[in-house]
């Protein structure tokens, strides 16, 4: 069966059979298996930029719901109240440290009137509420002097109207959690959570949560269920994370540290995420992550999407475009050691001392973490100092695993030059390598990979994205031109899947009000999301990589862009199909003859699918979620 996927900036007419040739005929040899396709392949990045996590893929709708922001009440409004005045009509909410290890903070509530005074969670700019649904809510709290017998909760809109509310009899003088359940009446993108109280005295209050009851798998307090859904439609090999910069940190004492993400939520202690004022176009500085969506999830996550984990570990270096700080060579053994630490948790046995915490989460098999990565995207002498003490600890004690090492942020210049040279001598398994360039530049580079050595180091096109007007800008617009430039390069990824192992776009996702960085995979807000052009490029192509690279040309050569034509093809062993995948950018309606050499016999019908447009400028948006799809 022929299966051809085609994209094209104006549309190509795709013909196949006898007929009298109007042109030279692309050729595939598909007796002439160039190399297997690596079910990692295609797979997705996941970093906390943009509200990926919390406010995005984490269903949490209270922000800073245990008062651990620098500024302890960020998030939190006290409409009638005022710090500066004793509030004897309303009240007041203090922030109290306590001597507890994690999460050492609590809200003390203290009520004057309590006709006069309310507590008000703003969300992520907002919380969105669906008709109908179940949102389920819990806090913990104890009750301190005076007579405050119940609590009240509301979702409301900016107006004050009331759409869910219910309440909690609070009844005990030491800490106790307590749930309810909110169905609100109406949809609303930009709900908040209003709290008010029967009675006047004071109240200790903490981890005030609010979670859709329909998450992914119906998991309590869990994932986004529409998120999730885009990325397993994708059919990802892998998944990695939990980043990006965020796992170096600006400085080291904010390196993302994977320990302090797994247990009981409650203990685990929050982070200012380092995107929160990195970008002047875009101060976000109530950007923090709260590790609810931590290590195990994210293990738990690849599971559900049938992806192989991939984390990413710090290497004690700070992101080198902030402070760089370094750990001495002769204090890096906690680092390593946390490596170590984590294999043993995604793979160890319940009764290890990692793999025990493991089970306690819920998980008692193991995870069958393959791949780990050392360092996001480091470079110089000092990486490769640090990556050599890792990788002889890890080989050592795990002499399977398959390390992951980096080569910069750049695709170029002398710092990917040296790094690469270093991980060839190394004879390093797979260095990762990042592109953010203009659309010119992916068409332009589909034979990147031509001629890297067969025997040297494996490939991971581990971040890239066209960008439509220069890398970080905010104007960079996930419109078509890029998102067809990407298919070009892609073809040239997956013509040498002998040298490439795995791909991924960066960045992931982008919350409409709370991005930092341009452009992005997908795009939400409070309620819907939405895949650009690019997702569905990314998608066609996982959904149809085969199982074997097999030889497409013109008049003897790869199609790398002469006459704006670019494709690769694959067999597929399991199903019997010929997969080719065509991409014309030359803004003109193409057609073209296709030869297959090689096999007996083809079915009468193939299937078709075409990803077009006629606008280069052309985007997807929230109310027009597929304008450019297949």
């Amino acid at each position: 069966m022929i299966k051809p996927i085609i994209t094209s900036l104006a549309g190509l007419a795709f013909f196949a059979g006898v007929r009298a040739q109007q042109s030279v005929p692309m050729v595939v040899k598909a007796d002439d298996v160039v190399a297997e396709m690596q079910p990692t392949m295609y797979g997705v990045f996941f970093e906390d930029i943009n509200f990926a996590a919390d406010g995005g893929l984490y269903a949490e709708l209270v922000k800073n719901r245990s008062f651990e922001f620098t500024l302890p009440l960020t998030g939190w409004l006290q409409p009638d109240s005022d710090r500066h005045s004793l509030n004897e009509n309303s009240g007041i909410a203090t922030v109290i440290r306590s001597d507890k290890e994690h999460n050492a903070r609590f809200c003390r509530v203290e009520v004057k009137n309590d006709k006069g005074y309310s507590l008000i969670n703003e969300g992520f700019r907002g919380m969105g509420i669906k008709e109908g649904e179940k949102y389920n809510l819990s806090f913990m709290a104890a009750r301190q002097e005076g007579n405050i017998s119940g609590i009240h909760f509301q979702l409301i809109d900016a107006k004050g109207s009331v759409l869910a509310e219910t309440s909690v009899r609070p009844d005990s003088g030491d800490w106790k959690k307590y749930t309810a359940v909110l169905t609100p009446n109406r949809t609303e993108e930009k709900a908040q959570l209003k709290i008010t109280f029967d009675g006047n005295g004071s109240i200790d209050m903490d981890m005030i949560s609010l979670f859709p009851e329909n998450t992914w798998k119906n998991r309590p307090n869990g994932l986004r269920k529409d998120l999730v859904q885009l990325l397993y439609d994708m059919d990802p090999g892998f998944l990695r994370f939990p980043g990006g910069c965020i796992v170096e940190g600006r400085t080291l004492d904010r390196r993302y540290q994977w320990k302090k993400t797994v247990g009981p939520v409650e203990e685990r202690d929050i982070l200012v995420n380092r995107w929160n004022t990195e970008f002047g176009h875009r101060l976000t500085p109530d950007y923090y992550q709260s590790f609810g969506l931590g290590f195990f999830e994210y293990f738990q996550l690849a599971e559900d999407l049938g992806a192989e984990p991939l984390p990413i570990l710090s290497c004690g270096m700070a992101c080198q475009f902030n402070t760089g700080e370094l750990v001495p060579m002769n204090e890096l053994d906690p680092y390593v050691q946390d490596a170590l630490d984590l294999i043993e948790f995604a793979n160890g046995p319940v009764d290890s001392h990692w793999g025990k915490i493991r089970k306690d989460m819920g998980h008692p098999e193991p995870f069958h973490m393959k791949y780990i990565g050392i360092g996001n995207e480091q470079w110089g002498p000092e990486y490769i100092a640090r990556y050599k003490v890792f990788e002889k600890a890890i080989k050592e004690k795990y002499p399977d695993m398959i390390i992951v090492s980096g080569s910069g942020p750049f695709p170029e210049g002398e710092h990917f030059e040296y790094g690469m040279e270093e991980l060839r001598k190394l004879k390093a398994e797979i260095v990762d390598e990042h592109y953010y360039k203009d659309p010119k530049w992916f068409r332009e580079n589909a034979d990147r990979y031509d001629g890297y050595d067969r025997n040297g180091p494996k490939v991971f096109a581990g971040e890239y994205a066209a960008q439509s007007v220069a890398i970080a800008s905010p104007e960079n617009r996930n419109n078509w031109e890029c998102a067809l430039s990407e298919a070009a390069f892609i073809t040239g990824l997956e013509r040498n899947a002998e040298v490439v192992h795995l791909t991924s776009y960066a960045p992931l996702m982008a919350h409409k009000e709370g991005w930092q960085w341009t452009p992005d995979l997908i795009w939400f807000d409070n309620l819907k999301s939405y895949g650009t052009p690019n997702y569905y490029v990314q998608k066609l192509f996982s959904l149809n990589k085969g199982t074997h690279v097999v030889p497409v040309t013109l008049n003897g050569q790869a199609l790398t862009g002469q006459n704006d034509l670019y494709a690769t093809a694959s067999l597929d062993k399991k199903t019997g199909e010929i997969i080719v995948k065509i991409v014309n950018t030359s803004g003109k309606v193409r057609e073209q003859d296709i030869a297959f050499e090689g096999i007996s016999r083809l079915y009468s019908r193939g299937k078709m699918t075409v990803l077009q447009s006629d606008d280069p400028e052309a985007e997807n948006s929230l109310d027009d979620a597929k304008h450019v799809s297949p």
